[in-house]
């Protein structure tokens, strides 16, 4: 091939693609490994030698065109080391050499949560994930990374589609494993359903065994209470209410967060609280005040602690921490902050901690960058850094959560 490019690949870039140097500029190549030569021609790149050492079967058919998963062709070890980089570059763009600890990886077919695209095609209804940069979506057949149970349902969940989805129109579906079935939810289906559609719908729930089913927010089947259970305490969860991914990874953002709590401590602030899932961990051991701007959640974490026993005091307020961060005044309080803030990290919230007296700061974030901006500011505050740890909660995917403790 005359036009052809020869590249080697040198490191693998944050989106999971491998990075060549051509011209003092990087060429993302995606699939390729570091040390193979890869040629780019009119037809797209092509590995020309032998395959790295780090490179694996993938075990799922839909990879290489499914967008759920990038990295399936890595070595379990090349992608726990990936997925620490990732940490590390983040921190490093800040200027901070952090102490990155080896990622700890969930196991396989453990995530009880998805997002999952909806639409028609002719009398078909496809359920899955989106083509790598494309908007068509992948059939879902098999997955490695989610709860198999909710791979189970996806036949069922085709035929309830093909019922409650507008005609020509595509959507979302939300799928969560809680405690005692599967929490479906098709948020933009039809409002217009008859109470025949109704009926026969929620048959079709029932032989599946859904414990509940909302269409376009109108809950139709219900079968029994919606909880998960976090530390003990039993939370009831209105659809779509963010959880953790992976059930091990929140209960080891738990160990790690109580670990680092101070022997002497008196009250606690979890900030960014949603349902409580470190509040409730932490008011085994210190009354602890909840903030979140999310009404449903706040609500469910004050519900749970009325019902449950063994608990310090828990103060549940909703507060808009972006629009209405915590004072340095009010952070006075506090022994111990916790904030678990979304991708977008917080900023605001991090500017005042750094002004504050508080003895210990922990960080939990599923955004290296915001993490590393928002570390940046705790320590140009007087804070000093512990160890950071990545937890691959995101298989094969280039997200990556991480804690992270900062002490006066």
């Amino acid at each position: 091939m005359a036009d052809a490019v020869k590249l080697k690949i040198e490191r693998i870039g944050a989106k999971g693609h491998g990075i060549a140097v051509r011209d003092g500029e990087p060429v993302y190549v995606p699939f390729a490994l570091p040390g193979e030569e890869w040629e780019r021609g009119g037809d797209g790149p092509h590995l020309v030698s032998g395959g790295s050492p780090e490179r694996v079967a993938p075990i799922c058919r839909h990879f290489m065109q499914c967008g759920g998963c990038l990295t399936q062709h890595m070595s379990p070890a090349a992608n726990r080391d990936w997925k620490r980089s990732l940490v590390i570059d983040a921190f490093r763009h800040r200027g901070l050499e952090a102490e990155v600890a080896p990622a700890v990886v969930v196991g396989a077919a453990s995530r009880r949560r998805a997002f999952l695209g909806v639409e028609r095609r002719g009398r078909d209804v496809i359920i899955g994930f989106r083509e790598e940069g494309q908007h068509t979506l992948v059939d879902l057949a098999e997955c490695p990374v989610l709860d198999p149970v909710i791979v189970a349902a996806v036949p069922g969940l085709r035929e309830i589609a093909k019922r409650v989805m507008v005609d020509r129109a595509g959507g979302r579906l939300v799928v969560t494993r809680l405690d005692h079935g599967l929490d479906v939810s098709f948020d933009n289906g039809r409002k217009d359903l008859s109470a025949h559609e109704r009926s026969t719908i929620g048959g079709l729930a029932e032989t599946m065994r859904l414990l509940r089913l909302s269409v376009g927010g109108d809950v139709i089947v219900a079968r029994g209470p919606p909880v998960v259970t976090i530390t003990g305490v039993a939370v009831t969860v209105e659809p779509g209410l963010f959880l953790q991914a992976v059930p091990e990874a929140e209960a080891l953002l738990a160990e790690l967060c109580l670990a680092a709590l101070p022997k002497r401590l008196k009250a606690a602030a979890d900030l960014f609280s949603g349902v409580g899932t470190l509040s409730l961990p932490f008011a085994r051991r210190v009354a602890v005040t909840a903030y979140d701007s999310d009404k449903r959640a706040i609500a469910a974490l004050a519900d749970a602690v009325r019902h449950a026993q063994g608990l310090k005091p828990v103060t549940a307020i909703v507060r808009d921490l972006y629009r209405d961060p915590l004072s340095v005044r009010e952070l006075s309080a506090f022994d111990a902050v916790v904030f678990d803030p979304p991708r977008a990290g917080a900023a605001e919230q991090a500017e005042r901690l750094a002004k504050s007296k508080v003895p210990v700061v922990m960080a939990v974030s599923c955004n290296p960058a915001t993490l590393a901006r928002d570390a940046r500011m705790l320590i140009d505050g007087g804070y000093r850094m512990g160890p950071v740890t990545p937890i691959d909660q995101f298989l094969y995917s280039a997200h990556v959560e991480a804690f992270a403790v900062f002490r006066r």
